[in-house]
């Protein structure tokens, strides 16, 4: 934009503002208006978002009348309106009283305008410009023409020719300024009523505000639209209520304010864990959702943080006007509802996040995401999973040139490469809000990691613990001490190598700790313990139940869902002191701690990445608790050099994964791209494939091979798969189109390694498909990435088959597992006819989650299988979110038909797997089955229910919930309440929309 047209709209929205400003003031309006945001009165919807659009996007030191802020302050203002008075006495003296009615008219304010009259007004400026150039004339009705401020209260019009006759010559005439301070408050104490004038002046200032907003939108890069980067003081106040947080690091603000930022240019910004990276994407978020009006998409690595975010932001969600919605597990509606007066975030998984953009590509509304931010943007080497990440970021950067991406990033070796990806800039601090020393310990001795030091290792200290013979024995390594140094007063957490090493540690050191440990809030441990067994339905962990009572507990993947809440829930609470763990847990929800000791440098049998060292020490030093923090790598002298190096090295570089496990991700993207018509020649997906993280690292990544051998070898085995087919067009040019079973592959995500079984099994299920037992269905979302996962015992695989009704035996049978195999093997005996392993151990798998729909008790069933807890809860999720993935492939092929309603059921049962009253409060985000239990009990049986609830009440009356975890609860079960009714009027909306298509004559 030049400067002169800059100063053509910044003139226009001047003039703009003022006029509206000042008539929205003087008008009963403007009484209810502000009588209703102080008094917490109606306020019409019109209204509402008109002053809470100035309210949000505009600056609160922004000067809204350019001069005329304070009317009373304005001596140019006032002296003109002394000019005006002195000048209707003379005429009073001198002249006619119709003349001066007419020296009265908006000459005054036409005399200051007519020459600066902006471009593009809207039509009621030009109106009000027109009424002030053209001489005055009476409506019909009476009303005074002039569009000025109306400075009277609501009355029958007033002939001016009648004041001659009737009134006499008033003896003490008021100030016009007094006059007009008393015409402000008395429109300002006007009763709230609702006229066709005020209806009138409300679409006016409607009309005004879209104007003013988008003279705003033209030159946002001259300032802000808020105070607090950009937006309204209310969100600066909202994160100091919820999140507790009153400032902002100095490195936040910085990158708040960075050019990438203000510009909309991407950006990965990299820090070290706990610097304060997601509050900065927060930020950025509700600048979308609020200014921009625009749906943002936030992309997590873990179903857990997932729902950590929704539950956190859905706070946020109500008070600001927008929704959260989550996409994780079997949660998410492709494509998401169209919402005509809010915006989303839509909060997802990788694996969510990368159906999500696809069905918002193929119903032409990617678009309408402004924003994309992922979180641990590192995940990108990561195996299957990153390759899906790349999937879905190439997509977005070829198919929207309006989405901005922001990546989140521990700091990397490599980080230019994925610059190039994202087309980014980059922004990297090593802020820590508390500081981190990081030690070894070897044998005796601690020193301090010095990378500057040519030994890496600095002596520290010596260590002379006092252990009796049997103790030293049993803890070589004095864990023990170490941990007895910080706990209980302060946390600690200790990182094992194996989910047993995990238990046995815990109970290890409870035999060693003085009993003066029990002391320690006791109470608090004791209600634990209760609501741990309540959640095990009368079942207690035997380990868990010796060393709660000490402030210990052991946290991984073996727990139950509800467990793990109440176990992290605790430790954050400090009822419990010390948590060993394994390392998923530094990979998951934030849980700091003063110390953090490494049992060992290994994760299972592999030894230590720097990326995992690094996210398990980040975990120490709590921010405004701790003033430092401590890491001690426990090592033995076979480790040490390879711990050196560890410790000393660069950190890690990311690489592409669309060529990991035999070129998986290459195969998925390129089939996606070719059904969603992104691409429809070899060339335009050669053309994509340039804007890949693969193309970046082509060299490192696959040396052997250019990037166009292994896209036409990858589109050639799509067409040996029957997933696409080749033809010619008029002008005989090769086609790529996607086939049925293609297509039902990339809808339901499915894997392209399992595509063609699952379509084998679910039509020879179509055969003979077993109704009056869920177990066939079950059978066919068993997950077949599981089924190498365990190894079943023979003869309770032949218990649970004799259980089953005749009509079940024969289902088994019919898929491949006859009673006389299961029998044979349960007897050790050898059996000669062969039998498809893959088969054998899926229906292992399926009847253990047949019973768990029949019993919702996980303990018995876990103990009946003779399978950890954890396992069969992986095992549940797992089903879940595959049979929702079964269920979109069965609905892009017809002959499965019959399946739609019958998955759809099933898919509901699985996600939740518990009586069916707990299940609508079991959809609020974090709310588990022990919770629902608590709440169903309480009275609180409905989504309702829980939306309307007193937080002080449910606090009072729910054991061992915190006021914060009530106010989550509350907020959640709101958006989801609203997310319903808002879906609700949409599909009522779209009934009874006339048709754009309509015949006519």
């Amino acid at each position: 934009m030049s400067p002169h047209n800059k100063k053509v709209v910044g003139s226009g929205l001047v003039w703009v503002r003022w006029h509206f400003c000042l008539e929205f003031a003087c008008s009963p309006m403007f009484a209810r208006v502000s009588s209703g945001l102080s008094l917490g009165s109606p306020v019409s919807p019109t209204v509402q978002r008109g002053v809470l659009s100035v309210k949000w996007c505009c600056s609160d030191n922004e000067d809204l009348f350019e001069g005329y802020d304070s009317i009373v302050a304005d001596s140019s203002f006032l002296a003109k309106l002394e000019d005006v008075e002195l000048q209707t006495r003379q005429c009073y003296d001198q002249q006619t009283p119709n003349a001066c009615a007419d020296d009265l008219s908006d000459s005054m304010l036409a005399e200051d305008f007519r020459d600066s009259s902006p471009r593009a007004l809207p039509s009621s400026q030009l109106e009000f410009q027109k009424a002030i150039t053209m001489p005055h004339k009476s409506p019909s009705r009476g009303a005074p023409s002039s569009s000025t401020p109306y400075l009277m209260n609501p009355g029958p019009a007033v002939n001016h020719a009648d004041l001659s006759v009737h009134k006499p010559h008033p003896k003490a005439r008021r100030s016009m300024k007094d006059h007009l301070k008393k015409v402000l408050m008395d429109n300002a104490a006007t009763a709230s009523t609702v006229s066709k004038m005020v209806q009138q002046k409300e679409a006016v200032m409607n009309e005004e505000m879209s104007f003013a907003m988008q003279a705003m939108e033209s030159i946002t890069s001259e300032g802000d639209l808020g105070p607090f980067f950009g937006l309204p003081s209310k969100v600066k106040d909202l994160i100091f209520r919820l999140k507790g947080i009153q400032d902002l690091y100095e490195w936040q603000k910085t990158c708040l304010s960075l050019d990438s930022i203000q510009q909309r240019r991407n950006l990965i910004y990299s820090l070290p864990t706990s610097g304060g990276k997601t509050l900065v994407a927060e930020i950025l978020i509700f600048k979308e959702l609020l200014c921009r009006k625009k749906d943002a998409l936030l992309i997590l690595p873990y179903i857990s943080l997932v729902q950590e975010k929704v539950r956190g932001l859905s706070s946020f969600g109500i008070e600001l006007d927008f929704l959260v919605e989550e996409y994780a597990g079997s949660k998410g509606k492709f494509p998401p509802v169209k919402r005509r007066n809010k915006n989303s975030l839509y909060i997802t998984t990788i694996e969510k996040g990368h159906s999500l953009v696809n069905s918002l590509i193929e119903n032409d509304r990617l678009d309408n995401i402004g924003l994309v931010v992922v979180d641990e943007l590192h995940m990108l080497g990561d195996g299957s999973r990153g390759a899906i990440l790349e999937m879905t970021l190439s997509k977005i950067l070829y198919m929207s040139k309006s989405t901005q991406v922001i990546g989140m990033s521990a700091t990397l070796g490599n980080v230019k490469d994925l610059q190039s990806f994202l087309r980014a800039e980059n922004y990297t601090n090593n802020f820590r809000p508390v500081e981190l020393k990081e030690y070894v310990k070897i044998k005796d001795s601690i020193y301090e990691v010095d990378p500057k030091e040519e030994a890496c290792f600095t002596f520290s200290r010596l260590l002379n613990f006092k252990y009796s013979s049997g103790m030293q024995k049993m803890d070589p390594d004095h864990i023990i001490a170490l941990a007895t140094e910080v706990i209980p007063q302060q946390s600690c957490l200790i990182f094992c190598a194996t989910k047993k090493n995990c238990e046995n540690l815990a109970g290890m050191i409870c035999k060693y700790l003085n009993k003066e440990f029990i002391k320690h809030k006791e109470a608090e441990k004791a209600t634990l313990l209760g609501e741990l067994k309540s959640s095990g339905n009368g079942s207690l962990c035997p380990v868990l139940q010796k060393t709660i009572p000490f402030g210990l507990a052991y946290h991984h993947s073996g727990l139950t869902s509800d467990e793990r809440k109440l176990v992290e829930e605790a430790y954050s609470s400090g009822v419990l002191s010390l948590l060993t763990c394994t390392s998923t847990l530094a990979a998951g929800i934030n849980l700091p701690a003063r110390r953090v000791i490494l049992r060992s440098p290994y994760v299972a049998a592999d030894f230590l990445k720097r990326s995992q060292y690094k996210q398990m020490v980040g975990r120490a030093g709590r921010a405004g608790i701790d003033a430092m923090g401590e890491s001690i790598l426990i090592l033995q002298d076979k480790d040490i050099n390879t711990a050196k190096n560890l410790l000393c090295a660069p950190m890690e570089k990311c690489y592409s994964n669309l060529l990991h496990d035999g070129g998986r991700g290459l195969l998925s993207l390129i089939l996606s791209l070719i059904g969603l018509k992104i691409t429809t020649t070899v060339e335009q997906v050669k053309d994509l494939m340039k804007g890949t993280l693969l193309s970046v690292q082509e060299a490192q990544v696959s040396p052997e091979k250019s990037l166009w051998d292994l896209t036409v070898e990858s589109i050639q085995t799509l067409k040996q798969k029957n997933l696409i087919e080749v033809s010619s067009d008029e002008n005989n040019q090769n086609i790529l189109q996607i086939t049925r079973l293609g297509r039902a592959t990339y809808k339901g995500s499915v894997d392209l390694s399992y595509c063609d079984v699952l379509y084998r099994d679910l039509s020879k299920g179509l055969e003979g498909l077993l109704l009056n037992s869920f177990l066939h269905l079950v059978y066919l979302v068993t997950p077949y990435d599981m089924v190498h996962q365990c190894k079943p015992d023979w003869m309770i695989y032949f218990r649970q088959f004799t259980n089953l009704s005749a009509a079940e035996q024969k289902m088994a049978t019919t898929v491949g597992v006859p009673e006389s195999f299961v029998a044979r093997k349960a007897a050790g005996q050898s059996v000669r006819k062969s039998v498809d392993v893959v088969v054998v151990n899926r229906l292992y798998l399926a009847l253990v989650l047949f019973s768990l729909l029949k019993e919702t008790n996980l303990w018995i069933v876990s103990e009946r299988f003779q399978l950890t807890r954890g396992f069969v809860q992986t095992l549940l999720s797992s089903a879940s979110a595959f049979g929702s993935s079964v269920l979109h492939f069965t609905e892009e092929l017809e002959e499965f038909w019959a399946y739609k309603a019958l998955l759809s059921e099933l898919t509901r049962r699985l996600t939740y797997c518990v009586q069916a009253e707990l299940i609508p409060l079991m959809e609020v985000s974090g709310v588990l089955e022990h919770r629902a239990k608590q709440l169903y009990s309480a009275g609180y049986k409905t989504l309702a229910h829980l939306a309307n609830a007193d937080p002080q009440t449910l606090v009072q009356t729910i054991e061992n919930l915190f006021k914060k975890q009530a106010y989550q609860i509350i907020a959640s079960a709101k958006m989801l309440l609203t997310e319903k009714a808002e879906a609700l009027q949409e599909e009522v909306d779209d009934l009874l929309m006339l048709p754009l298509d309509l015949p006519s004559l």
